[in-house]
């Protein structure tokens, strides 16, 4: 099939087009082929924007599966693609790569210990759990157990209430439930010093006090890049690019 979609994209022949995106399809045949087929056809035409369709499309197939990372890097080479074509790059579609980057950063972070980080991470996927059905509990738990670790008391507590619903407290791992318990019993009478998240200026319009894993100012509405490595804001003073990827970065996490 690639040989098929090299000879196809290089005719240009419109009957031939027909014909191969109903082949992949299984129109011909009733053997649907892989969707990646017809993402790399489309690419190869330069149907850049109906590629990204078909991206997200499979993307969202893997999600539902539970196949995270291989749902990350396709939408990360679809970025990629775009932004080799100097192309802008739909909002759903770095958005739905935000979300992925976040949950597949967390690891990294919690192997460094970077508890704060990994749990405002956490947070970020918590608000679209929706697209990781397979696996909302033990996230939740994560989310749970991290923000515990880092003092982010009220979230905390918050999605340990969630998790104790009766649709999922069954479905909790033992070695955690104990504890969730005991986080959801004792939340309301905890006297904790309510979490400060570190902040910086937007990198568009400068406001001041803006949360540093927030994307989104308020004042300008601007969207600032996530850093590959941290996940946070990129910032006007601490702005690079992965010498691997080229995806925006903060210089100082390179140090």
């Amino acid at each position: 099939l690639d040989a098929a979609i090299d000879l196809v994209a290089k005719s240009r022949n419109a009957t031939l087009i027909d014909q191969l995106v109903d082949f992949i399809r299984g129109d011909s045949d009733n053997v649907p082929k892989d969707k990646h087929f017809e993402y790399k056809l489309q690419y190869a035409l330069g149907n850049f924007l109906h590629a990204v369709g078909i991206a997200l499309m499979i993307a969202q197939r893997e999600e539902e599966a539970g196949n995270y990372k291989a749902a990350h890097a396709l939408l990360l080479k679809t970025y990629r693609d775009l932004e080799s074509q100097k192309l802008g790059v739909p909002m759903d579609l770095w958005r739905q790569l935000m979300i992925l980057h976040s949950y597949i950063l967390v690891k990294r972070l919690v192997k460094n210990g970077d508890h704060t980080n990994a749990a405002l991470m956490l947070l970020r996927v918590a608000q679209n759990i929706q697209r990781f059905p397979a696996h909302m509990v033990p996230i939740l738990t994560s989310v749970v157990i991290e923000c515990q670790r880092a003092g982010i008391k009220d979230q905390a507590r918050e999605y340990a209430c969630v998790l104790m619903r009766p649709e999922n407290r069954s479905l909790i791992a033992e070695q955690y439930k104990r504890k969730i318990e005991s986080i959801v019993r004792k939340g309301a009478a905890s006297q904790a010093e309510p979490f400060k998240e570190n902040t910086a200026p937007c990198a568009y319009c400068g406001m001041d006090s803006l949360a540093e894993s927030t994307l989104e100012c308020p004042q300008c509405q601007n969207i600032s890049p996530f850093c590959v490595a941290t996940g946070l804001r990129v910032l006007r003073n601490d702005w690079a690019a992965c010498p691997s990827c080229h995806f925006p970065a903060r210089y100082s996490a390179f140090q």
